[in-house]
């Protein structure tokens, strides 16, 4: 068919689902429960003593939905905050939100609208969340609310005890199956206390303190990364042993390009697994094949994002930080 424009080859991915030949087609799968986990015993009891990881679409998205569920149903639990980018056609996370107002607890949502092919849908959400109680913030004007958090308050004892799910996925119970993503369940003091900060800079616009445990864009990410690139270089100087590996969608920042060049012409070893736009080239001069870049290709999108950084003292003692 010739058309009068550019072709929206995205649509093509609905042929697939037409073809009725199962030996073209992946053999199904089914996700698993988080082992780390116990389906029997309260998810907040669970995180009071340690953080839960869990690694879609291996792991099954119901876990979070279950975080939420539970939360809901609380009695206890006195807010819940989360943002909302992409949301997909699930409506479980809309049900157990729109409960929650019901049930009388301050529920806040950040919606970006300017979620590419789901802006309809965040509309929808927004709209149907507010119009029985719920607080709706519209982003933020001049940058996309592209963080994925949800911060619980439950009272505890006298006091607000805070817990937490933050993600490089999307709520979405659809992309959960496709993409592979790394999330967490936590209430680890700092962190959530530093979560709470963001949800407040969100809907106020005051400026976010000094942060320990999140790296916040576009205020503190390229800054702390550049800081700790420059560590390893100066390691490396010295003679000892670095090495970065970083898995993100894109690489197209033209300052942490040329950091990263600058460490390799040093000696640090790095490997960069980069979905999709990569402007780094491998083949600078000094370089000398010390930076590796791959693109996975498979059954699943890589959209997960994950920096790590390695260095051995002189004494022989390993120094490792990794970002999610």
């Amino acid at each position: 068919y010739r058309v009068s424009g550019p072709v929206n080859l995205g649509r093509l991915i609905q042929l697939s689902a037409l073809a009725d030949e199962t030996r073209l087609a992946f053999a199904p799968f089914k996700p698993s429960w988080p082992k780390t986990l116990v389906k029997s015993t309260s998810i907040f009891n669970q995180l009071k003593t340690n953080d839960i990881l869990i690694h879609r679409p291996f792991e099954s998205f119901d876990a979070v939905i279950a975080f939420l569920h539970e939360a809901v149903y609380d009695p206890d639990v006195l807010a819940i905050h989360q943002t909302i980018y992409r949301t997909g056609s699930d409506t479980r996370m809309l049900n157990l939100l729109q409960e929650a107002v019901r049930r009388g607890k301050e529920v806040l949502v950040v919606v970006e609208i300017k979620a590419r092919f789901d802006e309809e849908t965040n509309i929808n959400w927004a709209e149907s969340l507010e119009a029985i109680g719920a607080q709706i913030v519209y982003g933020m004007l001049g940058l996309k609310t592209h963080a994925k958090m949800l911060l619980v308050m439950r009272k505890e004892g006298g006091r607000i005890k805070r817990y937490a799910h933050v993600s490089t996925g999307n709520y979405n119970a659809n992309t959960a199956k496709l993409y592979t993503d790394i999330c967490m369940l936590t209430s680890n003091i700092t962190l959530t206390r530093e979560l709470g900060y963001v949800f407040r800079h969100l809907t106020s616009q005051l400026a976010l303190p000094r942060m320990s445990q999140l790296l916040v864009a576009p205020f503190n990410l390229q800054r702390t990364m550049l800081r700790h690139i420059d560590v390893l270089k100066r390691a490396a100087m010295a003679g000892q042993p670095a090495r970065i590996v970083a898995k993100m969608n894109s690489l197209t920042d033209e300052i942490l390009v040329r950091a990263l060049i600058e460490a390799a012409k040093q000696g640090v070893e790095i490997d960069l697994i980069i979905r999709g736009a990569c402007i780094l080239p491998i083949d600078a001069q000094g370089v000398d094949g010390r930076i590796r870049v791959r693109s996975i290709v498979g059954r699943f999108l890589e959209h997960s994002r994950v920096f790590y950084f390695e260095t051995t003292n002189k004494e022989g003692a390993q120094s490792k930080k990794m970002w999610l």
